[in-house]
């Protein structure tokens, strides 16, 4: 045997500097760079002028602390959403944003203040709004930085926040409409109040969690009951008979107005230790049980029984009727048809100002609240029983040894006291402290009353007759406003329809310091808010010059004009909701940029955001302009850690995103969150990174064949497709039908299924099926040959669908691969549209019956490999039970010396000559090293 000549100089082998190791974490700081020099944000708004605008509108982030992984997820999907539409041909701009205002920050600067032993109400107002501004600039830097290293593209240097001097405007602008049309009132009602904060809290701003309560049963003497008789005559007779309630709040005892009852519950009146008592009878075994009692271990018992309706008329003591003034006042029995028999006695103690229940039967009655709690969540002062003794959510207070017992106690009305309820109980958010029902004067809007709000013209007939049998109210409109919004996923739209059908009216006013305040006078003889567009347009104009702070610092008078004397109006103080600034969002970002009558294509935010922003937002622009201010609204779940659980620092399982950043970049972060079906929560935790980082790797290996495939390819080297082998062309179709699936995907905002589609197309039809077949060609072939050519042709196709298609996902990588095959100094990837494929690539094959096979073989060639009887498929000679009609070789596709027709697919090893240039194993090759006649044409 002669010695075997070395063709390696012969073989095009592909040439890239496009490096394996991807190094993202060193390379994207440099390519986020080149885009800000380039003004790549402004570059697409001039290019796209005209175009079909997309606007995703950025729900505001709190500016008070570094970005966390919801964060993340959240700016990145937005990121991936803008940028699709973008690769489809819109003016997709994206202007970020940040709401400023509110107790997060507030809380924050307070902070501050206790670590230093200072009241903040003993400070200047304007001057604790200012360090609020300054503390709230500080993170808004911070944030746009960290989500700028994301990869989110957008107006960095002009993003909205709710504490710019226009914003301030406008906010106070979109209140004076709604009490312009009267959509506005001042009233006292039991709202979720912090005695913390000293401040009422929207839904949004609580948690819930299970705390362990004081629950007591107590007993209120009933001295009249003109409708039981029964009742009525021991009474008269001197007996004692007492309704007894059950509660978990003892605290709210010292303010109990009147008990309820249910009019169709059964009730039995109970014999026990000397005296009557009153009890559902469902509950009467659980309740004497509670008491150290068992009625049916102590033979048959003298019971009246009675329907509730009995009770009508009945009147009770207060347990602490002696103490006299407000305690001596008679208890009326109402009925209520809240009260159950779930829980309890079956009677409920009614306390006006701690319970909406409460406070609506009450007024019904004509029983008013009586303000006995202050902000701090303490008895005042002058409170004939408690008064000033320590705050309600004090253990201490409530426990079944403290004060509210131990006097109950000795006023022989608390039958039982125990410390051991668990119950889910309402927090604040931000404290973390826990939260009451309290009765204050509040500013409210209402969902029920008619609106004049005008209807937005673009909805169909049948919506506004809708609208017009809901009777035009906030809560009609916002209903069908819901009906007319595409809900991602679907089943978004029923959570927040129950939402705003159960939901009471909006509390809009805060007693806190930062915020837009609620710029109204009211006048001090009739209640009555002052609705003069005069007054109101000289407010506006004050707070555009000056901010907010305006109302704190300028001259009432003024704004009041010769008109009104300033002495017969309170300026009112209360600022705004937080909620209802970023309700306004729309007005002073979408309508302020785009024009007046803008609604934006699509909000994007996590689950909780149904009962926040999506629904004050919603509220808002229902009540302003009669209509929603989206299209749609797309619904993400939490990001939790890589067990499913919720991250929080106590646990230790926080995964920090600028970390993960730092050691694997942003492109990682941005294919997990396209990846995992973030409708619902999604994990994310070492094991989850890890996976995504073995795909990023075989995508980056494809764009690197890629690269190094179409080293020096030109136009003249383009084949046409008709020329093209089936091969390619079957390719091409494929391609197609990605193209369509990508492009569903990216219109459903579904880009787990796109993200899917796009890497298993790359891994299994590509990289595993078309590349590892056409290797040999690419290597082999003549420069010149037409099936090069035609390989060479579909690879350029590719890069250009492919490097397109990555794009919105891998931002960075996607730039990479782009300006590794031309490089420009101010051009990027993303400036691209959604690719053109070429025409006339269908197949007559069935190449799922021809891939089915190949699989097959395959298999059944890799105990060969693993005994070493052959070293790769080359080397096998193989029989498939059937030969399939196609124009393809069926060796080169299998990648065998020979494929014949037999009974069953078998392998047998070769005895022909293996090629010393392409490796194959074929007839004509003499001997080992010698040249096919392939190869031997191109060598020479």
């Amino acid at each position: 045997m002669t010695d075997q000549k070395d063709y390696r100089d012969t073989v095009f082998l592909p040439k890239t500097e496009f490096p394996m190791k991807a190094g993202l974490a060193q390379k994207e700081p440099a390519i986020l760079a080149r885009w800000a020099k380039i003004g790549l944000y402004d570059k697409l708004r001039t290019q796209r002028a005209g175009r079909t605008r997309f606007i995703l509108h950025d729900g505001p982030p709190y500016a008070n602390g570094d970005i966390h992984m919801g964060h993340a997820m959240n700016k990145v999907l937005k990121d991936i959403i803008v940028r699709s539409q973008s690769l489809m041909g819109k003016d997709a701009p994206y202007i970020p944003g940040w709401d400023c205002h509110g107790l997060p920050i507030e809380w924050k600067v307070e902070e501050a203040y206790r670590a230093k032993k200072l009241n903040k109400d003993e400070v200047d107002p304007v001057a604790f709004r200012a360090e609020c501004r300054a503390y709230a600039e500080k993170w808004v830097g911070v944030q746009r930085a960290q989500f700028e290293r994301l990869g989110v593209m957008g107006d960095w240097t002009n993003p909205y926040l709710t504490m710019n001097f226009e914003s301030e405007a406008i906010i106070a602008g979109e209140l004076l409409k709604f009490a312009e049309s009267g959509q506005l009132y001042r009233g006292a009602k039991p709202v979720m109040w912090s005695p913390v904060e000293k401040t009422a809290l929207a839904e949004a701003e609580v948690e819930y969690e299970d705390i362990t309560s004081t629950q007591i049963d107590v007993a209120f003497e009933i001295t009249e009951a003109p409708n039981a008789p029964g009742i009525q005559a021991l009474i008269d007779a001197g007996e004692k008979v007492y309704a007894v309630i059950w509660t978990t709040t003892p605290w709210t005892i010292p303010v109990n107005q009147a008990l309820a009852y249910g009019r169709d519950v059964a009730y039995d009146v109970v014999p026990f230790n000397g005296a009557r008592y009153v009890i559902a009878r469902d509950l009467q075994a659980k309740t004497m049980q509670r008491w150290g009692f068992d009625p049916t271990a102590d033979g048959p018992q003298d019971i009246l029984q009675y329907l509730g309706s009995a009770l009508e008329g009945a009147v009770a003591h207060h347990p602490m009727h002696k103490l006299g003034g407000f305690f001596a006042k008679p208890r009326p029995l109402l009925a209520g048809d809240f009260v159950t028999t779930d829980a309890g006695t079956g009677l409920v103690h009614m306390a006006p100002d701690h319970g909406e229940d409460d406070f609506l039967l009450c007024k019904a009655h004509g029983i008013d609240p009586v303000f006995a709690v202050d902000a701090a969540g303490m008895y005042r002062p002058d409170w004939l029983w408690l008064g000033g003794q320590g705050s309600v959510i004090n253990k201490k207070l409530v426990a079944s040894d403290g004060p509210i017992c131990t006097d109950l106690r000795e006023a022989g009305a608390l039958l039982a006291a125990s410390d051991d309820f668990t119950h889910s109980y309402p927090h604040s958010w931000r404290s973390k402290a826990k939260v009451i029902f309290r009765c204050t004067p509040q500013w409210f809007i209402p969902m029920d009353r008619p609106s004049t709000a005008t209807h937005d013209t673009s909805w169909d007939d049948e919506s506004r007759e809708a609208t017009a049998s809901n009777g035009a109210t906030l809560r009609g409109i916002a209903l069908d406003a819901i009906e007319n919004t595409r809900w991602v996923p679907e089943k978004a739209q029923n959570r927040i329809r129950a939402m705003v059908e159960g939901r009471p009216d909006w509390v809009i006013s805060r007693q806190r310091a930062w915020g837009v305040p609620i710029a109204l006078y009211v006048h001090r003889q009739t209640g009555e808010y002052l609705r003069d567009p005069d007054v109101n347009a000289r407010i506006l104009e004050a707070f555009t010059t000056g901010g907010a702070d305006a109302w704190y610092q300028g001259d009432h008078q003024a704004l009041l004009g010769e008109k009104y004397d300033l002495a017969h109006y309170e300026v009112i103080t209360d600022i705004l909701d937080v909620w209802f600034d970023s309700g306004s969002t729309h007005s002073f970002v979408i309508e302020a940029r785009y024009g007046a009558g803008t609604r934006a294509n699509l909000y994007v935010e996590g689950s909780d955001q149904h009962r926040g922003w999506f629904q004050s937002s919603l509220l808002e622009s229902s009540g302003t302009r009669g209509r929603a201010p989206y299209d749609a609204v797309l619904t993400h779940g939490f990001a939790l850690d890589g067990k499913g659980k919720k991250m929080s620092k106590s646990e230790g399982n926080v995964i920090d995103p600028l970390k993960e950043i730092d050691q694997g970049g942003a492109d990682i972060l941005r294919l997990w969150v396209a990846q995992t079906d973030y409708f619902d929560d999604v994990r994310i935790g070492k094991e989850v990174l890890a996976g995504t980082g073995d795909a990023y790797r075989k995508v980056r290996n494809t764009f690197r064949y890629l690269l190094g495939a179409l080293d020096g390819f030109g136009e003249a080297e383009r084949l046409p497709v008709a020329e093209m082998p089936e091969l390619e062309r079957y390719i091409l179709a494929k391609l197609v039908e990605l193209d369509a699936e990508l492009r569903s995907a990216a219109e459903a905002f579904e880009f787990n299924r796109y993200s899917r589609a796009l890497t298993d197309f790359m891994n299994e039809d590509l990289s595993a099926f078309f590349f590892d077949i056409r290797k040999d060609c690419l290597y082999c072939e003549a420069e010149t040959s037409p099936k090069r050519r035609a390989y060479r042709t579909v690879l350029d196709v590719l890069f250009h669908a492919l490097v397109r298609y990555a794009a919105p996902i891998l931002a960075f990588t996607a730039e990479e691969v782009w300006q590794g095959r031309f490089p420009s100094e101010d051009e990027s990837v993303h400036m691209l549209e959604w690719p053109v494929l070429p025409e006339g690539a269908s197949v007559e094959s069935d190449w799922v019956a021809i891939r089915a096979l190949r699989q097959q073989v395959t298999e059944a060639i890799e105990p060969y490999r693993r005994e070493k009887q052959v070293r790769s498929s080359l080397e096998a000679e193989v029989t498939v039970p059937a030969l399939p009609a196609s124009e393809a070789d069926l060796t080169e596709l299998f990648i065998v010396s020979k494929v014949s027709k037999g009974d069953a697919v078998t392998v047998v090893p070769t005895q022909r000559h293996k090629c010393g240039r392409c490796w194959r194993h074929l007839p004509e090759v003499a001997q080992d090293g010698a040249l096919c006649d392939r190869c031997a044409g191109v060598v020479e």
